[in-house]
């Protein structure tokens, strides 16, 4: 890579566009002192991004515009371009040809442009890194700094030394990964605060999952639990209905036919013969009928209440476990007012429920005011109205059998005086006292019936209260498979036949895991579940994430240790091709003596953060470079005691040296040699010829000597206007001049 040019444009007192072209290996600047010669250093400092204003004599970037005079205006900006020819490609740009321009305005602000286009400082600094140009300035040596690497402090120094060897590059990247890492701390300890963040509520919503779960456990064992008891009652309901209707049809069909037959016989009868003991007998006959249906009614009244008081003591238990009081007022209201619409509908109607009402009413009472549990004087009333029926059922059967008596006595009578209709009477006493078995039959039937049809309507209602626990899976009770404990299916005959009691134990069961359920007060299961699912995903997302940010902080952690590795060795290596060509250089310019440079430690506290790397901490007491002289008959100790010449044949020895081991493209010296004699500035030139032949030099200087190594001269002279100006000659044409 090679320096083609330099482009000035309003930058301090080159208010006019002025380039320079570098066609030799040598170029020297020229001119009088206040000409504004070192403006061109100054302005390679500017270009390749120098952030320092002190370095470049000014305070802020202002300053580095021109400013103007009375024959020439103010710029309104300042800019540099340097052009490079990369046809070897040492700058990573498919271009033959580079250039970098940085702008400042009058508002200070700084643009920087490469090949035409706008970039970051970082760029261009990183791009120029890799051409061994880097931003300690160790190429360019102004007027008055020729010693500033003598003076700077160890650790400095060793930055200066490790911009020379060509490792800044390698810096870039360990600072790029320090940032990385720095910021991948930062981000674990954000992730970290927000899991800690999220722990207390995910730790409350697995809670409420856990009771979800249980609660959804209890609902699955109510389903079960539900549907068979729902299975069960469903086919002993049905089984009990097709065996009544069954049982019914014989007895209803002979009830029938004996009817009409009792008719005909009696029409017979009474055809033959009139007489009162006839009429009296069929008398006895109704009256018998009559008493037997007394009988009966009073029968069914007892089934009924006895029924009743089951349904009390059932109703009892489940509004105890499982009714509301508002819904049991309800309730009473409710059937308080149809009971008392149907006390006002018929006379004979009252007479039959007005106990039934009275007992409602007392038993409903309790139920609202909390005393369902125990049945009080609502079960002896039911009781007293028992043993009252079983009363009046006793003095009934005591009025058939006397009734039944005086038929007999009467048959006997009449069958002594009346032979010749004793067969159809036989016949039509046969056909009534069979009719009479028939409705005793038929009248227990019909009590079986209504108790079956209050089971059906129970069933109905369980049906409801199951749908609203087990919602759409109480419709699969009918598909529901019954089976034993052995695992086999149960046929509907068995489930039928066997012992109520077991079925009420499984409502008994049923009724506690509602309780359970309803106490579990978890309504909105699914808005928990839905909640609980997406906190925990966030939660294993962050752990993720943790995750990768540890597997990337170890990786950056590897990184810093083998660029710091690469650094050290390379650093070292450097040191000691250094140390040679310093000492070569020192003794050629003092005819003598030694030199060389010196690892030391820099006890600097460091201010890491403890996320910083342990290779990093490790250099908090970091290495510095120390300079060790000896000059030839003379005792010194330290550079303090050099003189002002002998501090600038030392620096201008290391910089060589420097140069030597990793040659920059160019080398810029501003006046290094103003404090050197004829004989150490024969001394310089010839190493200046020596360096060219490995970087281009751009030499500033008033010395003959140095002017002669020079393929090109430039001269910069300025005018009243105090405008900037370059005049440039051929060497071979101003020899006689420079000599």
């Amino acid at each position: 890579m090679r320096l083609k040019s330099i482009e000035l444009s309003g930058f301090k007192s080159f208010a006019k566009k002025t380039e320079l072209q570098f066609a030799s290996a040598v170029t020297s600047i020229v001119g009088p002192n206040g000409s504004g010669k070192s403006n061109v250093a100054e302005s390679f400092r500017f270009v390749l991004g120098e952030q320092s204003m002190k370095s470049m004599r000014g305070r802020r970037g202002e300053d580095m515009i021109w400013n103007g005079s009375a024959q020439v205006a103010r710029a309104g900006r300042a800019s540099v371009k340097l052009v490079f020819d990369n046809s070897d490609r040492a700058l990573n740009l498919d271009f033959d040809e580079v250039s970098i321009e940085r702008v400042v305005n009058r508002d200070g602000s700084n643009e920087y442009v490469l090949n035409g286009s706008t970039v970051r400082l970082r760029d261009i600094s990183e791009l120029l890194a890799q051409a061994n140009i880097g931003a300690s300035g160790h190429h360019i040596i102004s007027q008055g700094e020729a010693d500033r690497i003598l003076s700077s402090s160890p650790r400095e120094r060793r930055e200066m030394l490790e911009d020379a060897l060509g490792l800044t590059a390698y810096l870039y990247k360990r600072e790029e990964a320090g940032k990385k890492l720095e910021k991948t701390a930062e981000n674990m300890r954000e992730v970290e605060g927000l899991r800690r963040e999220l722990a207390p509520h995910l730790k409350f919503l697995q809670s409420q999952v856990r009771k979800i779960e249980e609660s959804q456990k209890l609902r699955d064992d109510l389903a079960q639990k539900y549907l068979d008891y729902l299975k069960r009652e469903s086919v002993y309901v049905r089984v009990r209905e097709e065996a009544l209707r069954a049982e019914r049809e014989l007895p209803e069909r002979e009830h029938r036919d004996l009817q009409n037959r009792v008719v005909t016989l009696r029409a017979s009868l009474e055809a033959k013969k009139d007489d009162a003991g006839a009429s009296k007998l069929v008398h006895l006959e109704e009256d018998a009928r009559r008493a037997s249906m007394r009988r009966d009614a009073l029968g069914r009244e007892i089934g009924r209440i006895e029924g009743e008081l089951v349904a009390a003591e059932r109703l009892s238990h489940v509004v105890q476990e499982t009714v509301p009081a508002s819904q049991a007022r309800e309730f009473a209201a409710k059937v308080e007012q149809e009971l008392e619409e149907a006390m006002h509908s018929e006379v004979d109607m009252r007479q039959r429920v007005a106990g039934l009402i009275i007992l409602a009413k007392d038993f409903l009472r309790r139920i609202t005011e909390g005393e369902a549990s125990e049945p009080g004087h609502s079960k002896d009333e039911l009781l007293a109205r028992k043993a009252q029926l079983e009363g009046e059922l006793a003095h009934s059967v005591q009025e058939e059998s006397r009734i039944a008596g005086e038929i007999a006595a009467l048959r006997t009578a009449l069958e002594s005086e009346k032979d010749a209709s004793r067969e159809a009477e036989r016949e039509l006493f046969g056909a009534m006292s069979r009719r009479s078995e028939l409705e005793l039959i038929l009248a227990r039937l019909r009590g079986q019936a209504e108790v079956l049809e209050r089971e059906s309507n129970a069933l109905k209602q369980e049906l409801g209260e199951a749908g609203a626990f087990i919602g759409r899976l109480v419709y699969d009770y009918e598909t529901f498979e019954v089976k034993n404990a052995s695992g086999a299916p149960l046929a509907d005959d068995e489930i039928a036949s066997e012992q109520r009691a077991h079925q009420e134990e499984r409502r008994k069961k049923i009724e506690r895991l509602k309780i359970r359920l309803e106490e579990s007060g978890l309504g909105n299961a699914h808005e928990i579940l839905k909640e609980h699912q997406e906190t925990l995903e966030r939660d294993e997302f962050l752990a993720r994430e943790l995750t990768d940010l540890e597997t990337s902080r170890e990786h950056l952690l590897t990184l810093i240790d083998e660029l710091t590795k690469t650094l050290a060795t390379r650093f070292g290596e450097g040191i000691e091709k250094i140390n040679f060509e310093f000492n070569n250089f020192f003794m050629l310019m003092f005819g003598g003596g030694s030199a060389a440079l010196t690892l030391t430690k820099d006890d600097q506290e460091d201010d890491s953060e403890e996320a910083e790397p342990a290779s990093a901490k490790a250099t908090a007491a970091k290495e510095g470079v120390d300079i060790s002289i000896s000059l030839p008959h003379k005792r010194v100790k330290g550079l303090h005691m050099l003189s002002g010449g002998e501090r600038a044949l030392t620096s201008i020895a290391l910089i060589f040296a420097m140069s030597q081991v990793n040659p920059p493209p160019f080398l810029i010296l501003d006046e290094t040699d103003a404090a050197l004699d004829e004989a150490n500035a024969r001394r310089y030139g010839d190493m200046l010829a020596a360096l060219a032949k490995r970087s281009q030099l751009i030499v500033i200087t008033h010395n003959r000597e140095t002017m002669s190594r020079a393929g090109i001269l430039y001269g910069i002279t300025m005018g009243s206007d105090g405008v900037s100006k370059l005049l440039s000659v051929r060497f071979e044409d101003a020899l006689a001049v420079a000599k």
